[in-house]
């Protein structure tokens, strides 16, 4: 079972901020910028103030600071100066950087302090593509390397589909509802990953769409009660993890039965696991997109 950590390792260390471990150790040993504990076999490991730290020369480092003047800056300074920075640039890297340790902390209100200082120059929409999208991308290489737990990527996941429960919601109660057809979402069984899904259900809402969240593991068995009170559903699935690719083949002839009961209905599919299917010998009522953002232009 994975364990929280609570100090990281000189490779953790490069995978968080991006600063190969090789120059990490120069800084240390030329320049005294960290202050590493060691094991019992002379192997460095780093607390989170550290790791604080090298974000941040990181960040000025990226911004033409050389690195012999950060390292005279002092502990109260560097952060001063990063702050500066970040307030007369864009500052998507503090921003990454500053969710991270939220996640790292499990620290609910660094994430929400950062959400609302974004949310006072960005939309939602704009917070989600330029934020969210690139953190859980950096978020999965980050769990495939191990340096961080599944506990923390739950953690800041929850966090960002609370934020898209609440605009959806506010959309739903403001938004005029356009058009005759019915959006539903659902992932199939066994697919929990649901914060694409829940994205695309805030961008229907945004057009006026109406649409019916299932949410995760629903069953085709269990989608026919659709058909008895609408008609021309389109149904939108995300596959990351299921159904398994030697099943696909299977799942969307099951699915064609049931979209045969509804000659006007639609299913749309996208995730990782389409990449490998062929859009040529799928029937027309069922379509794949190779983007949240191609479904969207297509709806």
């Amino acid at each position: 079972m994975n364990k929280v950590k609570s100090s990281f390792s000189i490779r953790d260390m490069e995978n968080l901020s991006g600063i190969k471990a090789h120059t990490i150790r120069i800084w240390e040993k030329r320049y005294n910028l960290f202050s590493p504990e060691r094991t019992d076999t002379n192997i460095r490991t780093y607390n989170l103030e550290s790791l604080q730290k090298l974000l941040n020369v990181t960040l000025l480092y990226n911004n033409g600071y050389k690195i012999s003047k950060i390292a005279q800056l002092s502990e109260k300074k560097i952060p001063a100066l990063v702050n500066k920075i970040v307030s007369q640039k864009s500052g998507n890297n503090h921003t990454l950087n500053s969710l991270k340790m939220a996640m790292l902390n499990f620290d609910q209100s660094i994430f929400l302090k950062t959400y609302n200082e974004l949310m006072k120059e960005k939309s939602f929409m704009e917070i989600f593509n330029e934020v969210f999208i690139p953190l859980l991308n950096e978020l999965g290489l980050l769990w495939q390397t191990n340096t961080i737990s599944p506990a923390h990527e739950h953690f800041i996941s929850n966090l960002i589909k609370q934020k898209i429960y609440i605009h959806t919601e506010k959309l739903l109660l403001e938004q005029p509802r356009k058009g005759d057809d019915v959006y539903v979402l659902f992932l199939p069984e066994n697919e929990i990953h649901e914060l694409g899904l829940l994205f695309i259900n805030y961008q229907l809402a945004l057009q006026g769409h109406q649409t019916i969240y299932l949410g995760q593991s629903m069953p085709i068995e269990n989608l026919k009660d659709l058909l008895k009170y609408y008609s021309n559903i389109k149904f939108i699935s995300y596959f990351t993890v299921s159904p398994p690719a030697d099943s696909l083949d299977d799942y969307f002839e099951q699915f064609t039965e049931l979209l045969k009961k509804s000659p006007g209905s639609k299913l749309y599919v996208l995730g990782h696991q389409i990449q490998e299917v062929d859009a040529d010998k799928l029937p027309s009522s069922i379509e794949i997109f190779k983007s949240i953002d191609e479904l969207v232009e297509n709806l």
